[in-house]
């Protein structure tokens, strides 16, 4: 066959250059580049992992260079950093010193249809998507065992992008082929009915849990997806399943998964060789140092919450760009004056007693304060350490600059969470079980055990705070909780206000595009923008 240019969900907005890479194996992800419009052969496993690469690589070279986004920033088009921007920046979890552009509107929640970084994240998970319809076009048919399990993680691959459209914007441009159609606009329930379908369809055809190959989605993601998806079921349809949410993370936790004895170790440098970290870890996306160079995964995560003068954190690049909120901290601490200024990120571990309260509170790159007079220092507020291009053995990686950290995407930890909080809401089930859930992070992470009497939908929504933090999830769970915009749940910044305030409730989906909305008149704006 021939090769065609790249026909893209939103043709205005994108500009491809280049389309396939290809790889060694899943696990390094080593990525050379292949022109389509001088190949004439269509190589499955290079297209296939493309599909895999391009969840947070940019383009054909690391970290930069022949992107497959345009972009004033390569390193912001990545899928993982800018679906990080959009889940966290505008949360109670973290804030970004610079005032970049776009970056105040984000943080304060005062964004519209013209903000390039929403814009990118759309542009990203449509781009994403018209890879998978490209490779399920050219494979359609195949019906051998290697095939077929590809084809299925394929379609899981472009259900999660569906899914984060439909949780981000409130509806998606849909097409399922690769072809010069515009695509047609679902709305919420009818993007949840078909993600829905899909995932049961796909469920036999992908590698039982833990079987797959390290960086592949097996069942078990399958699972954690829809478990995600249920336990949002009632924002995205008006209809609760929280039974369902509690059936599918109970497949999770009996999977074979395991959580890692010591939670720091999920997020260094060596969790995708570490079997403790891995045996946690059931969707990573595989980052190496040497091999898949990137400013928009874990690069990004341990950078941008470093300075120079803190303690050693695996890598040379320190940004100086995220750290903590006061209300983050306030999730260890009930007073947050009493978090302890230190240069031992063990003493506030200690302090909070729980193994992860991850913070370094001392004066490396200046001092620090736990209250957050101004947003642009960076000293205002305690610097976030979770994740770090360290190794567990207290080496570094490969590469003096670029980190070798996994970025765990799924997780068995969140199925605890989504049992605990399904279950609680259902109303039916003993709350000695849904502790018993709780009870197990918090056992890992060395914290006072909970009791029946802290089994509280509050409680588990800072319990999934103090587990998930700076992993991504943080905007959808405030907005199930009804508080991301309203005054039931204030937080220092929040509205661009000291002490937090409302905001429209528009703010609970992201608008359409400008770009997209001009391009295709089969879409229609989000109410309010």
């Amino acid at each position: 066959m021939k090769f065609r240019y790249l026909k893209l969900l939103f043709p205005a907005a994108l500009s491809v250059l280049l389309l396939f890479s290809t790889a060694s194996c899943i696990n390094d992800l080593d990525i050379s580049p292949i022109d389509p419009q001088t190949s004439s052969a269509f190589v499955q496993d290079e297209v296939f992992n493309k599909l895999y690469a391009a969840l947070v690589m940019t383009g054909q070279t690391g970290p930069s260079g022949k992107p497959d986004i345009i972009s004033p920033d390569e390193g912001k088009s990545a899928f993982y950093r800018s679906l990080f921007t959009a889940n966290e920046y505008c949360t109670d979890e973290m804030i970004w010193t610079w005032m970049d552009a776009g970056i105040p509107e984000l943080i304060y929640m005062r964004w519209n249809s013209a903000d390039g970084n929403i814009e990118m994240l759309y542009n990203r998970i449509g781009y994403n998507i018209t890879l998978c319809n490209f490779f399920l076009d050219e494979t359609e048919g195949k019906t051998d065992e290697a095939s077929l399990k590809q084809r299925a993680e394929a379609r899981f691959l472009r259900a999660y992008y569906y899914y984060n459209f439909m949780d981000l914007f409130g509806k998606a441009p849909f097409k399922e082929h690769f072809n010069n159609d515009l695509p047609v606009q679902k709305s919420r329930k009818e993007v949840f009915d078909y993600i829905e379908s899909e995932l049961e369809a796909i469920e036999n055809d992908m590698y039982e849990p833990g079987t797959a190959p390290y960086g592949r989605a097996d069942k078990a993601a399958n699972w954690l997806l829809r478990a995600r998806m249920y336990l949002n079921g009632q924002v995205y349809t008006g209809t609760a399943h929280w039974s369902e949410a509690a059936t599918y993370a109970t497949k999770v936790i009996g999977s074979g998964y395991d959580l890692c004895d010591n939670y720091a170790q999920l997020f260094m440098a060596d969790n995708g060789t570490n079997a403790n970290a891995k045996k946690e870890i059931i969707f990573p996306l595989c980052q190496d140092g040497i091999k898949t160079k990137s400013y928009g995964g874990s690069f990004f995560l341990v950078a941008a919450t470093r300075i120079t003068g803190m303690p050693a954190w695996g890598i040379s690049e320190g940004w100086s760009c995220i750290r903590s909120r006061e209300a983050l901290v306030g999730k260890f601490f009930e007073k947050t004056d009493e978090a302890p200024l230190t240069e031992s990120v063990s003493e506030v571990i200690a302090a909070a007693k729980d193994d992860r309260a991850l913070f370094y509170s001392g004066e490396g790159g200046g001092k620090r304060q736990v209250k957050l007079e101004t947003v642009t220092k960076f000293t205002d507020g305690f610097s976030l350490v979770k994740w770090t291009g360290s190794k567990s053995d207290g080496t570094n990686g490969q590469d003096p600059i670029v980190p070798d950290t996994d970025i765990p995407l799924f997780r068995l930890a969140e199925a605890y969470l989504i049992r605990a909080e399904a279950n609680l809401r259902l109303g039916t089930v003993a709350k000695a079980d849904i502790l018993r859930d709780i009870n197990e992070l918090r056992n890992r992470a060395h914290a006072t055990p909970a009791t029946e009497d802290d089994m509280t939908l509050d409680y588990i929504l800072d319990e999934r705070a103090r587990e998930l933090h700076l992993e991504g999830f943080r905007r959808t769970d405030l907005v199930r909780y009804d508080y991301l915009t309203t005054n039931k749940y204030l937080w220092d910044w929040k509205g661009g206000v000291a002490d937090g305030t409302s905001v429209s409730s528009i703010y609970n989906v992201y608008p359409i595009p400008d770009s997209d909305m001009n391009s295709n008149e089969n879409m229609t704006q989000n109410t309010g923008y």
